[in-house]
């Protein structure tokens, strides 16, 4: 049995190397593959593939939204493989569902194991029925959404909320956490770790540079080599602060660029 595959990613580069990795398997033919969610919409629709590999995040609609629309306007979706730079998805739902992930950078035992997978769930006696009633549980579960995001900063005797999406980055000093903004600084009220603010922020476009720095990927203006390995980032703040990224995290920071 042939696979039909496509592949939706918005990074050429992770687009190539997915597609490098699943020639390595006979049964899967890579048939078409798109840069964009709309543009992934519209193959689906067109090569009516079994098996999707699919980033997440990308620009526009994301990848859950690929998914919804599929499930809005075909009685036989195809299997989704989500791919992803990071867990911050809930992956646990995607682990109790027909739908596999891979996280990036991809491995070819892991790709191996997600097609063992997959190959299970297309020989399935009702399969469409099986593989449509878990997408759409899992896009269930994922739209259970809590209440929204907001930062609580101390300003001129009071607490002010903030959507994360304002703020450029986070730094600790002192045990005190502080936002820079736009518009200045701000202390964190009631936080004294940046670890606590990392989790909180999962799923956001959040990137913990270092140990003392949490950094909003939308806030940086740019960013350049450093000694010793590391980036210098240069934020989008009041300030135009400069946040070193620590040679340990400077392989994730590439991935989250797509470099």
């Amino acid at each position: 049995m042939t696979i039909r595959t496509a592949i939706i990613d918005d990074e050429v580069p992770a687009r190539d190397e997915l597609a490098y990795l699943l020639s390595f398997f006979p049964d899967i033919e890579v048939a078409g593959q798109a840069g964009s969610a709309g543009k992934g919409i519209e193959i689906i629709r067109a090569l009516q593939p079994d098996l999707v590999f699919q980033d997440i995040q990308m620009p526009g609609k994301d990848g859950f939204q690929v998914v919804r629309e599929i499930l809005a306007t075909q009685s036989t979706p195809p299997l989704f493989v989500f791919a992803t730079a990071f867990d911050r998805y809930a992956l646990q739902a995607f682990e109790e569902n027909a739908v596999d992930y891979l996280l990036k950078p991809i491995s070819r035992g892991r790709i191996a194991k997600s097609l063992d997978r997959v190959r299970s769930l297309l020989s399935r006696n009702q399969e469409n029925h099986s593989v449509r009633r878990e997408l759409e549980c899992l896009m269930s579960r994922l739209d259970k959404k809590d209440d929204p995001v907001r930062i609580p900063l101390e300003y001129k005797g009071r607490v002010k909320l903030l959507a994360p999406e304002e703020i450029a980055f986070f730094s600790l000093e002192d045990r005190k956490v502080t936002a820079s903004l736009r518009e200045g600084t701000l202390p964190v009220f009631g936080q004294t770790s940046i670890d606590g603010l990392e989790q909180k922020l999962r799923g956001h476009h959040f990137f913990r540079a270092h140990r003392a720095f949490l950094v909003n990927m939308c806030h940086i203006d740019q960013f350049s080599p450093w000694f010793n390995g590391k980036y210098l980032l240069t934020m989008s703040d009041a300030k135009n602060s400069e946040v070193v990224v620590s040679k340990g995290r400077v392989r994730e920071f590439k991935e989250r660029l797509g470099i």
